[in-house]
């Protein structure tokens, strides 16, 4: 049977998940996720290539990183992944600059344990000083196995076109509007804006808007606001995409943070 727990400590989200014929629609998270192939080999395209995790596998994505997710066969997987908002990251590393993972998938196994650890403790509800620490002795081995990279700078472009998107999410997208600000025909920031971020902008548009429910849902507790706030139809609209991007529902990600 599929299952997807997540848990929330420290203000980073932890995930045990295991499936076998489940795979997430493409998509992109804002933090950077972390995380350990436990069992199976698990796939995803990320950046035009297929990556193939194994088990012990340690897992990178950068914010923004576009990739799908799958079990290799009829096996399946099981995995843990460690959500961490960049503010949160960078603050740790003492930098002013975003950075980025330089390789997708690494065996390290002090690594892997240390990913183990913090996301065992933050399943099982230890306290949050010790999920603090145990974080910082996580990033500290990210940091020593030079896995982060300093970032370049988004596209100007891009980086408009994404604070237009996210600044209207409660309504319908509207190309002519971001096409007209950047003064650019519809195809050509299509086009672009794939190029940059691996994502259509409107499924940049729809990811963002079941980001913003997922956020609500955390700060909440409320559901039904959620949908209203983010322009979702009802809970069944929410609930399909959401489970479409993180293999439960937003009702059944509510229950586990509660």
């Amino acid at each position: 049977m599929d299952k997807f727990i997540y848990k929330k400590s420290a203000g980073i989200i932890a995930l045990s998940a295991s499936f076998t014929d489940f795979m997430y629609k493409r998509h992109a998270h804002r933090e950077y996720a972390i995380g350990v192939t436990l069992r199976g080999i698990q796939q995803y395209n990320l950046d035009g290539s297929l990556q193939s995790s194994y088990q012990n596998g340690v897992m990178l994505f950068n914010p923004e990183q576009a990739h799908d997710g799958m079990a290799y066969d009829k096996t399946g997987i099981d995995y843990v992944m460690l959500y961490i908002e960049p503010p949160l990251f960078l603050e740790i590393l003492e930098k002013k600059d975003i950075v980025r993972f330089s390789t997708p998938i690494v065996y390290n196994h002090r690594l892997e344990q240390r990913i183990l650890n913090l996301s065992n403790a933050i399943l099982s509800g230890k306290d949050e000083a010790l999920c603090n620490e145990l974080l910082l002795s996580l990033t500290d081995s990210l940091f020593q196995t030079n896995l982060c990279i300093n970032d370049k700078k988004d596209n100007d472009l891009i980086k408009k076109a994404k604070d237009i998107i996210q600044f209207k999410l409660e309504s319908v997208l509207k190309l002519d509007d971001i096409c007209k600000e950047l003064e650019m025909s519809k195809f050509k920031f299509i086009r672009l804006f794939k190029a940059n971020t691996g994502i259509s902008p409107y499924q940049y548009f729809l990811n963002c808007k079941i980001e913003r429910a997922k956020q609500l849902i955390e700060k909440n507790k409320d559901i039904y606001s959620a949908v209203a706030e983010c322009g979702f139809v009802d809970l069944a609209h929410l609930n399909k995409h959401f489970k479409s991007i993180y293999g439960t529902t937003a009702f059944e990600f509510m229950s586990h943070l509660n």
